[in-house]
């Protein structure tokens, strides 16, 4: 049975996010709005979780995940970056951006891209996404709310509900969102800043 939640997008309730995280905690996999689009999310460390998230969207070996920060503070935890890119990073951030950095020991391998060691970090401007990783005190796995066959990703919450519903443990109800994914920047070579994926965030002042 699938937990819907109807959270406000600006002022979400604390009640409503600590019952989110619940779910996450215990293994869940959640579908919850971001800043882009609606995305896919689950404990770090949750293999069963992931293995659902996988399947739902039909990941091959080679997708690169990302991890869904609450600010830049952990990523010396996460991942590697040196002080031109972090100066780069902290001026884009929060902000509808993907980074792909290396990883660090603290990522699980599996998360990480298997020959590059890469780990995509995004540190979203979202009032539930804040609250969700406030209250969770770690990072989350995430990932595009894209769907096999799909062009887009699922941006009306009824819709969401609709095909995920029995399919997921908690759907987060935070009204409309985007059909525009993050714009993809990698950082990992350490010669400069390479876009992957052109999307919502502005690459003014990325070069």
């Amino acid at each position: 049975m699938t937990l819907i939640l109807h959270i406000h997008p600006e002022t979400p309730q604390p009640r409503l996010l600590r019952q989110a995280v619940e779910v996450l905690r215990a293994g869940g996999l959640i579908a919850y709005p971001t800043d882009t689009t609606y995305a896919l999310g689950c404990g770090i460390g949750e293999k069963a979780a992931l293995d659902r998230l996988i399947q739902l969207r039909r990941l091959d070996d080679k997708h690169q995940f990302t991890l869904l920060c609450a600010d830049l503070s952990v990523l010396a935890t996460y991942a590697k970056v040196e002080n031109p890119d972090y100066r780069l990073l902290k001026a884009h951030t929060p902000g509808a951006y993907t980074w792909i950095l290396k990883g660090t020991g603290e990522v699980p391998r599996r998360l990480m891209h298997p020959k590059k060691r890469t780990i995509g970090i995004r540190v979203p401007e979202h009032a539930i996404c804040q609250g969700l990783l406030a209250e969770h005190g770690e990072p989350i796995m995430t990932s595009t709310l894209l769907l096999p066959g799909d062009e887009y990703p699922l941006t009306d919450p009824v819709d969401v509900r609709n095909v995920l519903e029995g399919r997921v443990d908690l759907i987060i109800d935070g009204g409309f969102c985007g059909l525009t994914e993050t714009t993809v920047i990698s950082l990992a070579e350490g010669d400069g800043p390479e876009v992957v994926r052109e999307g919502a965030g502005s690459l003014e002042g990325i070069f």
